[in-house]
């Protein structure tokens, strides 16, 4: 005899595509277009037809929710109602929160994210705007309320903090709706939501820019840090010849050194924008990278090496940078070979853009422009390298003991 129930196999349960499917005795999973997944029990009684949701997957596993029917077929049998059956049950289970929801989210994305700076942000706005007023709320009772006086406290004096914490929370909340297989208002939501109520976020407070040094002040920065010989010295230097981001020059491995073809690549992994990136290295780069392959004793893959044998610290970059030049940012040094190549070089806006590997926002151009202009950028960098050499006015910035 054919088996009817149990034709559901666990393995796809999160994997079964749009539609209603039959587990047999009267259990069916029902999978949304917004892939929403949650079990129902449907019976005919005297000619009708009725259906009672018993939840999402992820409050109710497949073993529960077979479990479940046994007892609401039972109900069937014994002439009473298996809504009531499927109530109680629902009623002596433990609701999960926004703060259940939320934790679930970031564990979910965590190993997706490149850092864990990155989940210790969310962790942290959270526990400090959301958690004390609707950490405890089951996702149903949070309304447009609770969201509006979340955000109006901080919208206008900590709007990036707002804003970004906005998101956090419609993020968190559509997360809930989709496990609990249900489809309702997202109240963080911003357009034709909260847009009618808060200012747009751009007129609140004017972007704050990294401070950079004037790019007619980096041939002496570049002077102060040939005197000092330290790992976060070299590191600052070949930060500033690569115009590379901090991140990825402190996370720099051998592994991605070309020394013969004179080219760095970074993976995707390690990108802003997730491609990889490939960087010409001018003559000065090479060299610090010759003095940190002798310092290398230990045959280590990572190029700077701090404490502990890892990559050196933002911590330690920013304070020899400070101690040279207190008023500017490490990443500002970007924006210096930006304005300098515009300023004093013929380079096409193009080459510079794919030297900071910045996305193209115009897709169109995107769409044609296929080539990195890899030999271009080597002769900018060359370029800029030979510019980080030349003697130029003293300037004495603050130096610290």
């Amino acid at each position: 005899m054919a088996k009817t129930i149990e034709l559901i196999a666990p393995i796809s349960v999160k994997t079964l595509p749009t539609g209603f499917h039959s587990d047999g005795g009267n259990l069916y999973l029902r999978v949304k277009d917004t892939g929403a997944r949650s079990w129902v029990f449907r019976y005919k009684q005297a000619a009708k037809v009725t259906e009672i949701g018993l939840g999402s997957i992820i409050n109710r596993s497949l073993k529960e929710a077979r479990k479940l029917a046994v007892d609401m077929r039972t109900a069937i049998q014994e002439g009473k109602n298996p809504a009531l059956v499927a109530k109680k049950k629902s009623n002596s289970e433990k609701k999960m929160t926004f703060k259940d929801y939320a934790l679930g989210y970031i564990e979910t994305k965590r190993s997706g994210w490149r850092n864990a700076k990155h989940a210790q942000q969310w962790e942290n706005t959270l526990e400090q705007y959301a958690y004390p007023s609707i950490g405890s709320k089951l996702p149903a009772d949070i309304t447009f309320a609770d969201i509006k006086a979340i955000l109006m406290a901080i919208w206008s004096n900590k709007t990036e903090t707002a804003s970004r914490l906005r998101s956090r929370l419609e993020l968190v909340l559509d997360y809930a709706a989709v496990h609990e297989g249900v489809d309702r208002r997202n109240p963080a939501r911003w357009k034709g939501n909260l847009d009618k109520v808060l200012p747009q976020p751009k007129k609140v407070s004017k972007v704050n820019h990294h401070p950079a040094a004037p790019y007619n002040e980096v041939p002496n920065i570049m002077s102060s840090l040939r005197d000092k010989d330290s790992i976060s010295a070299y590191n600052l230097r070949f930060t500033i010849l690569t115009a590379s981001r901090s991140g990825e020059s402190r996370g720099a491995l051998w592994s991605e050194i070309d020394v013969k073809n004179k080219v760095w690549t970074i993976p995707s992994d390690r990108m802003k924008a997730e491609r990889e990136h490939k960087v010409p290295l001018c003559d000065e780069a090479l060299e610090i990278l010759n003095v940190m392959k002798i310092w290398n004793v230990k045959n280590s893959d990572i190029v700077f090496i701090g404490a502990n044998e890892k990559s050196i610290t933002d911590v330690a970059v920013n304070k020899t940078l400070h101690s040279i030049h207190p008023n500017v940012t490490v990443h500002g040094f970007r924006s210096s070979f930006r304005i300098w190549g515009a300023e004093t070089t013929s380079t096409p806006s193009a080459v510079l853009e794919l030297a900071l590997a910045h996305t193209n926002q115009n897709h169109v151009e995107a769409a044609y422009q296929r080539s990195d202009l890899f030999e271009r950028r080597r002769d900018l960098m060359n370029t800029w390298g030979n510019y980080c050499k030349t003697k130029v006015n003293v300037i004495h910035f603050v130096q610290s003991a």
